[in-house]
């Protein structure tokens, strides 16, 4: 084994040793974990300058375990979901940046017909919830972002029971609800570090800026006010209108949900994508007062559904599969590690770390 700096490292190199936060209360990484750019990027966030990895001849005599994610980036399914993926952010990018630099018309159908083909090659909800995890080495680019958001947006349109009619206005607000970021200064959008109070401001204007580049295009106006009311929330503690419950389209309301979701799972400049069950945790303890009780619930009690049976890694560094889902404590499931069972919910100490 030898020792190496984290900025050093590349993908492919094998933990010699269990890698803990300083204080050593807590592991990031487990020896014989075989780092990707997410783990990289995860050593960096907890500012680990140097960690042991096995030396190149030791790693023939180590058994490969990969993980679902990994197992599943290499189906023919998944490559031809990531290449459409692709295609459709390029050219999300092309026909949004000639709509707001040069005005040029807009064709709905062009935009909305591949994310329609993605959910199709995702195979169902919990298939296409598998990929964007599997994506997630992607940055939170704004044009990825959008097609993230328009995937789960249609997809808790199906959730609940929405008319065909009703899930599209829903997918076409969770793909342009985020185009006023366009008109940010990039290096704000990219800032590795925390946004100054006045540089956060400039950011805050992205829903006036969003709706004043759609008020005028052939939308829905319910596609307009998701632009606008994204960031609102229920309690009236979001912006930019602190608007209050009944006042937020109900149709931002349910970009509200996926947006938060995926901004949270998604890869950030300053660290990597967080577990999706954290997201779930947050949703539990203040859903209830800030999003629409209706689609809050219905979102969490589904998703929660897609990742049973995947396999998890918790905060202490053991490995099982999710076997029960607890109804009254979604984000702490029961989980089958070896031939012992774990309930997270009598086990406060416990959480899920990763889906491995």
């Amino acid at each position: 084994m030898k020792r190496v700096v984290t900025k050093k490292l590349v993908p492919g190199m094998v933990l010699a040793d269990n890698v803990y936060t300083f204080n050593n209360d807590q592991l990031i990484l487990p020896k014989g974990y075989t780092l990707d750019d997410k783990a990289i990027t995860k050593l960096a966030f907890y500012s680990i300058i140097n960690v042991l990895v096995e030396d190149e001849s030791e790693l023939s005599n180590i058994i490969e375990t990969r993980s679902y994610s990994e197992r599943l980036r290499d189906t023919p399914e998944f490559q031809e979901f990531k290449h459409d993926f692709e295609d459709c952010a390029e050219n999300f990018k092309d026909v949004i940046n000639d709509i707001v630099r040069d005005n040029k018309p807009l064709l709905v159908k062009d935009l909305i017909h591949p994310i329609y083909g993605l959910i199709e090659k995702g195979r169902g909800p919990s298939n296409v919830f598998d990929m964007i995890h599997s994506l997630r080495s992607y940055d939170d680019a704004t044009y990825t972002h959008c097609i993230n958001v328009a995937l789960i947006s249609n997809i808790i349109g199906q959730w609940l029971k929405l008319s065909e009619e009703d899930i599209e206005i829903a997918t076409q607000a969770g793909l342009f609800h985020d185009i006023g970021k366009l008109l940010i200064p990039g290096e704000i959008i990219t800032k590795p570090a925390k946004l100054t109070p006045d540089e956060y401001s400039i950011v805050q204007t992205h829903p006036q800026q969003g709706y004043q580049i759609l008020k005028n295009l052939n939308l829905s106006e319910h596609v307009k006010n998701a632009a606008l009311m994204h960031h609102e929330r229920c309690d009236g503690t979001g912006y930019p209108l602190h608007l209050m419950g009944p006042q937020i389209d109900f149709f931002a309301k349910i970009v509200t949900v996926a947006d938060v979701y995926d901004a949270m799972t998604s890869a950030r400049v300053y660290r990597g994508p967080l577990c999706p069950f954290i997201a779930i945790q947050m949703f539990e303890s203040e859903g209830l007062q800030k999003y629409d009780a209706n689609i809050i619930m219905t979102f969490l009690q589904n998703i929660v559904n897609t990742y049973l049976l995947n396999r998890v890694r918790l905060n202490n560094g053991q490995e099982g599969e999710i076997v029960f889902i607890n109804r009254d404590h979604l984000a702490k499931p029961t989980i089958k590690c070896d031939d012992k069972y774990i309930d997270l919910s009598v086990n406060n100490s416990l959480y899920i770390e990763a889906i491995i």
